[in-house]
């Protein structure tokens, strides 16, 4: 009988060993890819958005996704969709990097209707307002096929 080999993490629990590029995309094992994230870290709101700044600027959307992933995760219940929309917009640029259209215009905009409800009480900082605006514009050049550069096209988070 033949069985199939899994990667799996120090848990045990399936996990996909492969290397990634800078989008999240897997590369051949033994290639030389981009450090993961590491998942579950529990950051203060400030440390959240300063790393996911960080990975945004060097075009790396996807691994600021899993940052915000583990805020919106490790959170208060309260702030969920707050970090669960930045989540979203984060995934829809990597996927518009990526060249899906659909999948990249639709993530967009639905990030922008989670921080839509926030109005002009934007916590930590954050320019949402802005980011609203980017991604709504974003989605549209996606749709539209326009290539997206993910260095060049990162948000601007705070401010």
């Amino acid at each position: 009988m033949d069985e199939t080999h899994r990667d799996r993490d120090t848990e045990g629990r399936a996990r996909n060993a492969r290397p990634r590029d800078g989008l999240g995309r897997p590369l051949p094992y033994g290639s030389p890819g981009v450090e993961r994230q590491p998942e579950g870290v529990v950051r203060t709101p400030d440390e959240t958005l300063r790393e996911a700044q960080r990975l945004l600027d060097a075009g790396m959307p996807f691994h600021a996704h899993e940052v915000f992933e583990d805020a919106w995760k490790s959170g208060p219940r309260a702030e969920r969709e707050l970090w669960r929309g930045l989540a979203q917009l984060a995934v829809g640029l990597t996927h518009g990097a990526r060249g899906n259209r659909a999948g990249g215009a639709r993530l967009l905009r639905r990030g922008a209707g989670a921080l839509s409800s926030y109005g002009e009480a934007w916590p930590y900082g954050i320019r949402g307002g802005g980011l609203v605006d980017w991604a709504h514009e974003l989605a549209d050049r996606v749709e539209a096929g326009r290539p997206v550069d993910a260095e060049v096209e990162a948000p601007r988070l705070l401010g």
